[in-house]
């Protein structure tokens, strides 16, 4: 492997460069999980990872729409069309927006995110409810509601990072479960499976997310979804393509195919028209004032930490973040003093979710078995007002 300080390039600040060469070396010499290890204060962004929840529903009318859908074939479309729809700003969104892809804050145990995306041209309003259920490991839970649609999505999210191949390799541990409440009074889920990630362009101090291996969408009606990823080549090939196949029931004929650039546009395989278009402009959540806030929301909790990020005085960022980190250990030293442990607010923890073994075995999902977090519906009444801001 060559040096680590000869591949340090334009990206990295010139006075950054011996602490971002540092972290590359410890990187490419760590044998754990990388969540762990402390990244040089100019790689961070300014978001924490409980904010990334509201990634899903960025175009909250790709997410209402899927209520509208007449069959359980348009509505299996109509799901994978809203997902592929939510992968530009899940992963490559800090990319464009702050040069390169950064690390997200890691989350406190009990820090929440609350916010919404109001009610447009009768799509109804959706409501978002996000803790972080874990801290070692960083998991993340969340709520994502369009009440007066019927639809909702569950989820859990966390992270195992590893170093190959020069690259970053993160195994999304977790899934989604989307339910759509039928007008007849049925009730249609969907599993949501997470791709895997892998974080290249890091010796040039440029970093940027690559999607990887296969993702699945399976229908308690039977449809399914496969999407297969591929990044750029050394030689050929772009970057952020993918490739979905959507099967009936008790069939491995595909039925509908769809191809293009996850981050720009796809089209129908078979007929050529535009399957998804995410090069418009998006939806950012509303969230309450800084001011209406409380300590452990998330916005508030990061603020100095955020501000001296976005501008540039890593300094303040790197001691503003210890201060939180330090807190936070004393936390958890007086609860083991104590004998109590943290108690979570929003979600119930399942060791077993009986619907991911029984739709991940339609398509033999892997792991077969995966644990959950279930909502308590006890969040916020979101109801939109001038304070509101995103």
């Amino acid at each position: 492997m060559s040096d680590p300080n000869d591949a340090v390039g334009d990206a990295v600040p010139a006075s950054q460069k011996g602490s971002w060469a540092s972290f590359l070396k410890s990187i490419a010499s760590f044998s754990g999980d990388l969540s762990s290890l402390t990244a040089p204060p100019f790689i961070l962004s300014p978001i924490s990872l409980t904010e990334f929840p509201a990634y899903w529903c960025e175009r909250p009318d790709l997410f209402a729409a899927i209520a509208d859908a007449k069959t359980e074939e348009e509505r299996s479309i109509a799901v994978l069309r809203w997902f592929i729809s939510t992968l530009k700003g899940q992963y490559t969104s800090r990319n464009e927006k702050l040069g390169s892809e950064k690390k997200p804050l890691n989350p406190v145990l009990g820090e929440l995110f609350y916010g919404y995306w109001p009610d447009v041209h009768g799509r109804g309003q959706t409501d978002l409810v996000v803790e972080q259920v874990s801290h070692h490991p960083p998991i993340t839970a969340y709520w994502i509601e369009n009440k007066s649609k019927g639809i909702s999505l569950q989820g859990h999210n966390a992270q195992k990072t590893s170093f190959s191949g020069g690259s970053i390799i993160v195994k999304q541990i977790g899934h989604a479960v989307l339910t759509v409440d039928l007008k007849e009074g049925k009730t249609e889920q969907f599993l949501i499976t997470l791709p895997k990630l892998r974080i290249d362009g890091l010796w040039y101090g440029s970093p940027y997310v690559e999607l990887a291996d296969t993702s699945n969408i399976q229908s308690s009606s039977g449809w399914l979804s496969s999407i297969e990823y591929k990044g750029k080549g050394y030689f050929s090939g772009k970057s952020h393509q993918f490739k979905a196949v959507l099967t009936p029931p008790g069939s491995n004929n595909t039925k509908h195919t769809y191809e293009g650039l996850w981050h720009t546009t796809s089209k129908d395989v078979h007929t050529g028209h535009t399957f998804t278009d995410v090069q418009g402009p998006k939806e950012e959540v509303s969230v309450a004032s800084l001011e209406e806030q409380s300590e452990w929301e998330s916005r508030k909790l990061w603020h100095a930490v955020a501000k001296g990020i976005r501008e540039g005085d890593f300094e303040v960022a790197s001691r503003e973040k210890s201060k939180i980190e330090n807190d936070q250990r004393q936390r958890r030293r007086d609860e083991v003093a104590a004998g109590t442990k943290w108690e979570l607010k929003h979600f119930e923890y399942l060791d077993s979710d009986p619907l991911y073994e029984e739709l991940g075995r339609l398509f033999k999902a892997i792991p077969p078995t995966e644990d959950a977090y279930v909502y308590r519906h006890n969040g916020p009444t979101f109801s939109p007002s001038p304070s509101a801001a995103a």
